[in-house]
């Protein structure tokens, strides 16, 4: 299916779903950091999502009634407040216009659909191996391992590794944030938390040879 074809049947998608997806939450896995109102910062990922409510695993939990805003990648700023408690989490009904609510019913189908019509996200920028190909991964729970970047793009890189942590595992790649979408026969492959603009990603990405 060609780029055309799919975003032809993700529109037709949208216009069939887009009155249920207003209820109806969807399974996506999106990083982003949310807010209480104590106004201290989290991490979050979004398990499922509609355009009236989303369902977030949360390393901190917050009181039913309490106002949250957060920053999802892909999604951008949303606010509501916390309707009910979820397992690892809690669950938010959003205070969104109703032209939010259809913008977001469009951004939640792109999401939920790009990988079953081979949407061509990834490949939407121009891969490249940076001058210096080695890269420190570091999991949430502080563990690193050296990795060789096998080619990069402004949205996401593939790594040749030894560690195989879970799809949708948040990770920091030198100063970069990115979460693992792939396994490949060699590793690992990422997708950045934020497009990133080239001379910025050859710094930051890259980091010393060995373990210290």
């Amino acid at each position: 299916m060609g780029p055309a074809q799919a975003v032809e049947q993700a529109t037709n998608i949208t216009a069939k779903g887009i009155d249920r997806r207003r209820h109806q939450r969807v399974a996506i896995n999106v990083l982003g950091r949310f807010m209480l109102e104590n106004r201290q910062e989290y991490p979050c990922q979004v398990i499922n999502m509609s355009p009236g409510g989303v369902a977030m695993i949360t390393p901190v939990s917050g009181r039913v009634g309490e106002r949250v805003v957060a920053y999802l990648d892909h999604i951008g700023r949303v606010e509501g407040t916390i309707a009910r408690e979820i397992e690892g989490g809690f669950a938010i009904a959003l205070h969104n216009t109703q032209r939010k609510r259809d913008k977001l019913a469009n951004i939640l189908t792109w999401l939920a659909n790009r990988n079953e019509l081979n949407l061509p996200e990834d490949r939407r920028h121009d891969r490249f191996v940076p001058k210096n190909p080695m890269t420190r991964m570091v999991l949430p729970d502080g563990t690193s391992f050296m990795c060789r970047l096998l080619d990069v793009s402004l949205s996401g890189a593939a790594l040749a590794c030894t560690a195989r942590p879970p799809l949708g595992t948040e990770v920091a790649l030198g100063k970069m944030r990115a979460r693992i979408v792939r396994h490949t026969e060699d590793g690992i492959a990422v997708e950045f938390a934020a497009i990133q603009n080239r001379d910025l990603l050859e710094q930051h990405i890259s980091g010393d040879g060995a373990l210290s």
